[in-house]
């Protein structure tokens, strides 16, 4: 078992840009097979569609102001 302290912040893509807290995965705990993210994006964001190579699950809070 392994003990994650906080998650990895990363400013991604987009219009406008999102903001991603890693828990799980490539950045966070060196497993490129899985990604557990928090995303925080502004209301209308956008982005082109994308296929993964990974496992992933994202929580989606938009924001409406």
């Amino acid at each position: 078992m392994q003990l994650i302290e906080a998650p990895t912040m990363i400013t991604a893509a987009g219009i406008p840009p999102k903001v991603i807290a890693e828990h799980a995965g490539r950045l966070n705990t060196r497993d490129p097979a899985l990604s557990i993210a928090h995303m925080i994006s502004l209301h209308r964001w956008k982005e082109p569609g994308q296929t993964p190579e990974f496992d992933e699950y994202t929580v989606v809070r938009a924001r409406t102001r």
